[in-house]
């Protein structure tokens, strides 16, 4: 056993390093000063040595080391409103529309979104942005009107809605979201306004309860969309 150890060396400068070491990097102190145990006891079989702050008496000692659980980060993810039309006035004219004609009594909601190639805003009685919309135009540009084009098509396919005229341009007309549950759907009507937009006109369920069937929410719904103005 000794000839094996005492093959065994100790840096001169192991001491100096443990010391530096705790100062600059105190939480590696532990485990630095424990493999500095571990050297010097190799070297040295017998007796008590003394490296530092570190000392060792009797047989092999026992090497433990407590690893901290990495830090988790708790914090809430920050929840981001998305994008806005800003101050819009009355609500007659946003985006690249304007609004020539809405039903009696309804206000601009305070209420809009913006993500470019379609933005959207709503009519209610009390211009509340919390409260229920009663009629909610979307507008759909560019690349978005394939996506406008590829619902009408379903609708077409499946026999739910019909084509309709509204002056020199056309549309189509569907109620959307019907629940299996016999829930009653949303009148909408989907209006061309030239080869790089259209429109979504919708109408709240409830809202349409005020009026006395689906041929006077039709007629709201194409006056609406004939009071549409392209400024794109």
């Amino acid at each position: 056993m000794a000839d094996e150890t005492a093959r065994l060396q100790v840096a001169p400068d192991l001491a100096e390093r443990v010391v530096r070491s705790s100062r600059s990097r105190r939480k590696r102190a532990r485990v630095a000063a424990l493999a500095t145990s571990v050297a010097v006891t190799a070297a040295a079989p017998i007796g008590y040595v003394t490296v530092g702050s570190v000392a060792t008496t009797g047989p092999e000692p026992t090497i433990s080391a407590t690893l901290e659980p990495p830090a988790i980060d708790d914090t809430p993810p920050v929840r981001s409103e998305p994008p806005e039309l800003g101050d819009l006035g009355d609500g007659k004219e946003f985006g690249h529309v304007k609004v020539g004609y809405l039903p009696e009594r309804l206000k601009w909601s305070h209420w809009s979104v913006n993500f470019g190639d379609r933005y959207s805003t709503s009519y209610n009685f009390d211009g509340d942005r919390n409260g229920s919309y009663c009629v909610q135009i979307y507008m759909y540009e560019e690349a978005a009107v394939q996506e406008v084009e590829d619902r009408i098509q379903q609708y077409r396919d499946e026999a739910d809605g019909e084509d309709v005229t509204i002056g020199d341009r056309t549309g189509y007309l569907v109620i959307q979201h019907v629940g299996e549950d016999g829930m009653k759907g949303t009148p909408t009507l989907f209006l061309r306004m030239g080869d790089r937009q259209r429109a979504e006109i919708m109408f709240s369920p409830v809202y349409a309860e005020d009026f006395s069937g689906a041929e006077a929410v039709t007629a709201e719904l194409r006056k609406i969309a004939e009071g549409l103005a392209s400024t794109l």
